[in-house]
Order: C-alpha cells, then structure tokens, then sequence
C-alpha cells in the first residue's frame, strides 16, 4: 500500500514537472517565436515626437505656432514630481518597483473579469507597457500585441532608468483638447507652467489620461471632478500627499481654461495673419510639410509687429475708402432667422456661430452685430462681446449709401459696427462692410532683404489667399525702371533725348497704336521726364532702341519675371509677376545695384537648439573689438553680387525721386526724407500700384479687384496705393530714420535742362534746372534723339494737339526740336497699358 502511494505520488510529482517543463517550453516557445518580428527598442533613443513649430517675432514673443499634435517636449528633470506622481497613482502604483509587468495588477484584473463574468474588463499595462504600445506597437486588443508589449516592457526596464520611461511617457501621452504631452496640456487646461500646477490640477491631468474624450471639464465636470479626487486620494494613499492636502483640494472647484476661470493662451497671441501664414507656406516648401509641422522649430521671424499693424490698417483704409466711394451696400450676405432672433441668449449664441471675419482693427475693433430692429433715425443692433440688448446705429452714420435706408437693411442682418470715438469719447457706433476690392502690401529693409510688414488682403479671415505673393498681377507702369535701368547701362543718360511721338506696331492680333495716359504726345523729352511722367510712347520707342531681350535680360535678373517674353506690350508691364518681386528688385535700385533676396524668416533652430537656417550670411569684420574709435560703427562685409552698375542705380534712384517731388506721385508722397518711386495703372485701371523707397526701407502696394475688372476712370496708382505707402512709411521714418541716397564716388555732376536735355553752365538755377550724375571719364554726348526705329514724320502736327503745352527750343548743338513741359497732374495717370 504504502508502495503504491508513494508510486502515486511520484506519478503526480513527474507529470507536474513535465507540465511545469511544458509550460516553460511553451511560453518559451511563443516568446522565442513573437521575438523575431518585434521592433527595436533602440528606437526610443533617437525619440522624437511630433511637436510644436512656434514662430518667435525679433524680441523673442511667440506670435503663431503650428502642429499636427501640439505638444512641448519637456525633458524629465524639468517635470515636477507631483506631476509624475499623479501619474503613477493614477495609472501604475508599483511603477517605481515592477521589472516592466505587474503581476498583482494583473490578478486584480483577471479577478475583477471572472467575477463580471466579462462585463468589466479594464486593462492591467503599465506605465512601461503603455510606453511600447503608445512608441512601437499598435492598439489592438489583441493577446499577440500584450505579449509582445511584455516582452518589449522587460527589455526596456533594463537599459531605461525609471525617469526616462516616464519622460517618454508623460510628453507622449494624449489628454484630449489637442493636446499631446503634459506640459501642453497644462496650456491648454490651465495656462500655466507645469512648475506652477497645484496637486489638484496634476490629478485632473493624471486623470484625462485613462478617458482624455469624456472627462471634459464644462460637460462632463461632475465625473472630471469624481475622477479627479480618486486621484488625489491615490496621491495620498501613496504617501506623495497628505490626507489634509487631499481634502484641501478635493473641495476646491475643478477651475480651467475650457469653464473662463482662466484666459486661454491663446488670447496672449495675435491673430493669425498673411505674415505668418506665409512663412508657413514657405518653410513647408523648404524643410517639408512634414517637417514644419511636426518638428518642433524655433522660427525668428523679421516681422515688425508695430509696423505689420500700421501696414493694414494703411491698406484697409485705402481699400475702405475706395469701396465707400461706391456707395454700394452689401453688408456680409448672413442672416439670422427669426427663431434665432427671440431673445438675446439666442440671438448672442447664433451670432457667436457666425463664420465672419473678427480680426479687423482699423480705427477700432470691428464687431459682428444683428440688426435687431430698423427705425426711421436709427438701426438697433446686437454686438457680440457687448453688454446690452441693444445699441445704435444713427441714420446720419450710413449716408453715404445710395438707395432708400429701408431697402438696404432687413431685421436678423449680420454686419460688422466699430465704436466712432471724438477726443477719445465714445460718439456712436458705425455700420462697417468689407470691401470687394482687395489689394497687398509689404515692406522690406533694402540691404539685408528682411520682410518687416506683408498684408495680402483686407482680411486675413475673411480670405487667407496672400495677393502680395500668390496674385500675379500686371505691374503696369511700376516695370518701366527695369526698362530704363537696361538702357542706362546700353550707355544712354538721364538726358538722352527720346521722341514722344505716334506709334503704330502690327501685331497678329491687328494694328497696336499705343498711347500716353493723356492721349497727348510731347515731341522729343528726356529720359528723366520720361519717367517722372510716365510716358507710355517714351518707353515703347526706348525698348526698340536698347532691345526687348536687353530688357528681358535685366527683369530676370532682378527677379520680376523667371521667363520674360521679349513683347514690346512688356515693356508697360503687361506680363504678370507678384508684389512680392517687385518690391525685391526695387531694393536693388535702392541698395546701389547689390542682389538681395528677401526674407521673412531670420533664422530657423530645430528642436535641439541647432541652427539650421540663417538668412543674413554677411560677416562682422570688427564686432569682436570692444573699443571702436568714437563715431565708428562695426563694418559689415557684404559677398553679395552686383548685378547692376552703381552709378546706374544711383542715376535711376535720382529719376525716380522725381516721380514722387514732382512727378505721378507728388500729390499724396510727402515724406521728411528723400523718397523714390514709381506708380503704375494698367489698361482700364484694373490694377494700380505704387512701389517706392528710402535710403533703408523699400514698400510696395497694389490694388485691384481678385477678378480684374476696372476700378474706374479716375483710379490711379498714386491716387489710391500712394496715400497706403505714405501712411505707412511715416511710422517706418519714424523709427528707422532715412537720409540721403548714397552717391557712388564714379558719379560726376553736371546740370542739365530737365525739359530739353540741353547742358547747363554749373551755375545755373531755376525750376528747368537739374544736376544730374553721369560716369566719371565719360565725356556726355547732348543732343542725340532716339525714336526706336519707328517713323517720326517732320511735320507731325504736335502743336496741334497740344498747343499750349509744346515749344520749340534749342538743343545743345545748335540744333531746334519741339517739347513740351511736365503734363499737368490733371492731365497724366500713371500710364500703363494703352
């Protein structure tokens, strides 16, 4: 018997350890087998996580950030230990003691399962566990991912200290509202450092990480808050706080962003506009979408905040001004129904759903508004964001309307009002409307190529599409300087004479008789007029001369246009280019003739602090002496390349300052320092321009319909686009100064006749009189007149069409010719396409 027990035994005793040996073999088995095809955990050396890209301004504000995830990487010395403990109560108690899997946590749940018969199954990863699924793995529930979560969590407790894992952990983890990682999420929850968390708000992060899209704290606040205080409990049953701690804040409201206790971080940002945008365009191009987005890059943008400001309220006032001149009402085309208009928590929740622009600040912040009852001396609106039922439009604010006051207006309208102040006195409120024509602007320093201002609209809500570099535009009569740069360098002068006269070109489109602005021709003029009047015919007959490819040659090299066609139509700026190049290629007039590109961005760090963009290349050659002599500045070393001689770009910087003292531009440029320019009006006024400079800051503006169409027959580029680049180049004056244009030292002076051409003794003055720069060594030849090739008849009757205003006179060699003075500035556009 005793035999037979012991036999008994021995058989139990073998086929237990042959099951144990089993068992071991066959867990060996599928652990040898899913080992094969599992990731590196090597990976997670190398972590990089999708974080924010911020754009800084120069004094190192953040002005707009971009993400896909938006999180910031914060480095585990860097995060409070109430914040990892919050976490570790919450989601892993024995994270600080387990090898990467707990076996009680997952009894607790095996047990919890069989008891529910299945119906409660809640997960038992750990922290580390969560770490693999979240970085190497996917998000099945399935029994190969846990097993391969397992093995990856072992292997990753040996080479990982716990600070690390949580590192990885606590910035990688999502906790709802967009936001990855905890210091985001203390952003967004709460506007704060992580540093400056109280345990309760810790817990109420700790707590979004088990259900980040149903813990929100306005909707569900009754179960973010339950689930909040099991967390501090958790906190104080691990001994990280006491109990009274505990209490304390379990009684405290659950206060965050989402609820108004606190401003959202996002209101310490401006709105997003054309500047910032734009960079994102470009560096998307550059770096990679990807990349922009997610990479976490440091951007120094070149933006001027100030002066960004003043650049669209200059533009949205010429634009407001022009549509107003219309008289034309169209308000935004919203409308509020009538169940929507029963009382004003309606009307103020509909308004608020409102897709109309909030961004505009001219004069005053515009505000979306409902007409709420229409009377005969005054509309009753409903403003968003102001207290009151409502409030007053006076019938005397809205007369510049055409039609009846009943007519343009109906009850639920949604417009926009902003308040009229007087003396900084409330007066009233004032109906406002966006215009439907649209225009751009920007502004450049002229030798580094920084971008310090860019509006591409009126509205960046209202439109997103930048026209000062996505619209090609014809720049009109703004091109004709590259034409005349060309001939300057072919050899000719400010006082070369060229005949102002008919032209007839047949082309295989039919015969092209272009015209001056005027419809008057002026007989022989010199170049310097030519410009200064903008004399379509000049231009045309100086292109023949030099050459339309010579011209071609200089507008691609100046970057106008990658591939010009060498028309004769082009030489008036019939080929469309952007803002944007223009106003690059005039900061090479003003810079002496150097290649600058522009730039809006600075420099570019990654997220390691590394640069890896620098715009400005140039070098300091004495930075690094302490004691300069007095009166000296450190030297910078310019290695750009010059593309067009000095002394042509000084003679074209001269002639172009007459545009703006006495020429297209001189009734609405009137700056305090030395300003050249040239304006520009295409065929019918579609579009108008004006791009000019100073010693240090070029500007450009052009305005037109998105669908060109002709803004009238009194439009002009110095009319409307002038007043924009005059408002805004007082503030630029303001704060950068400006001075006279710097004279190359290959300049020799001579006066000229600036209506004949004719040379002046050295001590002549007078209104005709003009000392112009010609190549030192280079003996001027007067009197040549140049007619491009086309016929100029001997008898063309000039005085005929403009008797009052030609005269004959003689030329330097004894010769006679017939000119005529300036054109009135009640007679002359800006020229362009005719």
């Amino acid at each position: 018997m005793l035999r037979f027990i012991s036999a008994f035994f021995g058989a139990i005793f073998t086929l237990g350890t042959l099951g144990v040996a089993m068992g071991v073999l066959l867990l060996g088995g599928i652990f040898f087998i899913y080992d094969k095809d599992l990731p590196t955990y090597e990976t997670l050396s190398q972590y990089t996580p999708k974080t924010i890209s911020r754009i800084y301004s120069g004094e190192g504000r953040i002005i707009d950030e971009f993400a896909v995830e938006r999180r910031l990487f914060t480095p585990a010395d860097e995060i409070p230990d109430i914040v990892k403990y919050a976490f570790v109560s919450a989601e892993d108690q024995n994270f600080f003691i387990h090898p990467g899997y707990d076996i009680r946590g997952i009894a607790a749940a095996a047990v919890e399962a069989l008891q529910s018969r299945g119906r409660d199954i809640r997960g038992a990863s750990t922290i580390t566990q969560q770490v693999m699924k979240n970085f190497l793995l996917s998000a099945d529930r399935t029994a190969e991912r846990k097993i391969k979560e397992l093995i990856l969590a072992v292997r990753i407790e040996q080479v990982l200290s716990k600070d690390e894992i949580l590192e990885l952990y606590l910035n990688e983890i999502f906790l709802g509202q967009n936001s990855y990682g905890v210091a985001a999420a203390a952003q967004t929850y709460y506007n704060k450092p992580l540093a400056d968390l109280t345990p309760g708000e810790a817990a109420y992060l700790a707590s979004l990480a088990q259900r980040p899209g149903n813990l929100h704290p306005v909707r569900q606040y009754d179960d973010a808050v339950a689930r909040r205080n099991y967390v501090l409990g958790r906190l104080a049953e691990d001994g990280y706080i006491t109990e009274e701690v505990a209490e304390i804040e379990k009684s405290l409201p659950l206060r965050t962003v989402q609820s108004g206790d606190y401003d959202s971080f996002r209101s310490a940002l401006p709105p997003r506009d054309y500047f910032t945008d734009e960079i994102r365009r470009q560096l998307s191009q550059n770096f990679g979408e990807d990349e922009f987005f997610t990479g976490g890059l440091s951007i120094r943008a070149t933006v001027d905040p100030e002066l960004q400001i003043n650049a669209a309220h200059a533009l949205q006032r010429a634009l407001e001004g022009y549509d107003r001149s219309l008289k034309e009402w169209r308000g935004t085309g919203i409308q509020l129904t009538s169940d929507q208009l029963v009382d004003e928590a309606t009307w103020r929740d509909a308004l608020g759903d409102v897709d109309v622009p909030r961004d505009i600040t001219l004069d005053s912040q515009w505000y979306p508004a409902v007409v709420l009852d229409i009377e005969d001396q005054r509309l009753v609106v409903g403003i968003e964001g102001i207290e009151g039922a409502g409030a007053d439009v006076p019938r005397s604010d809205i007369q510049w309307m055409v039609g009846n006051f009943f007519d343009n207006f109906e009850i639920g309208d949604v417009v926009h009002v902003r308040a009229e102040t007087v003396d900084g006195a409330f007066q009233n409120w004032s109906l406002r409307q966006i215009p439907e024509v649209q225009g751009a602007f920007m502004a450049m320093d002229v030798n580094s190529g920084r971008v310090i201002s860019m509006q591409g609209g009126f509205s960046y809500e209202d439109s997103v599409f930048n026209r000062a570099t996505q619209a090609r535009r014809q720049p009109g009569s703004s091109f004709k300087p590259f034409v005349y740069a060309a001939a300057l360098d072919s050899g000719y002068s400010p006082a070369t004479i060229i005949v102002d006269a008919p032209i007839e070109i047949d082309t295989p489109q039919g015969l092209w008789r272009p015209q001056n602005a005027s419809n008057q021709f002026y007989g022989p003029t010199p170049l310097r007029t030519g410009i200064e009047q903008s004399r379509n015919l000049m231009t045309i007959r100086l292109a023949q001369e030099v050459g339309m490819y010579v011209v071609a040659d200089y507008a691609e090299r100046f970057g106008v246009y990658d591939e010009m066609n060498d028309f004769l139509s082009n030489a008036l700026g019939a080929q469309e280019t952007t803002l944007y190049r223009v106003v690059a290629a005039y900061a090479m007039f003003a810079n002496g003739g150097e290649r600058v590109s522009p730039t809006m961005v600075d420099r570019v760090q990654d997220r390691f602090g590394q640069t890896v963009y620098r715009h400005d290349d140039r070098t300091c050659v004495d930075c690094g002496i302490v004691n300069l002599p007095e009166g000296e500045s450190p030297q910078i070393a310019s290695n750009r390349d010059r593309i067009m001689n000095a002394v042509t770009a000084y003679q074209l910087t001269s002639m172009m300052q007459g545009v703006v003292d006495r020429g297209t531009a001189s009734r609405t440029v009137n700056l305090p320092v030395p300003i050249a320019g040239k304006t520009g009006t295409t065929n019918d006024a579609k579009d108008v321009w004006f791009v000019g400079f100073s010693s240090n800051i070029v500007a450009g503006c052009y305005i037109g319909y998105d669908t060109p169409r002709s803004l009238g027959s009194g439009a002009s580029g110095g009319g409307l686009c002038g007043p924009v680049f005059n408002e805004f180049m007082t503030a630029a004056i303001a704060e950068f100064g400006g001075g006279p244009f710097a004279v190359p030292d290959e300049c020799q002076f001579i006066k000229i006749d600036r209506f004949t051409g004719a040379r002046l003794p050295d001590d002549a003055s007078g209104e005709n009189v003009n000392t112009e720069c010609f190549r030192r060594g280079e003996e001027p030849v007067f009197g040549i007149m140049f007619d491009g090739g086309f016929a100029f008849s001997d008898d063309l009757p000039l005085l005929d069409i403009v008797p009052q205003e030609t005269r004959r006179v003689t030329t330097s060699d004894g010769g006679t010719a017939v000119v005529g003075p300036n054109a009135s500035l009640t007679s002359i556009t800006s020229g362009g396409l005719y």
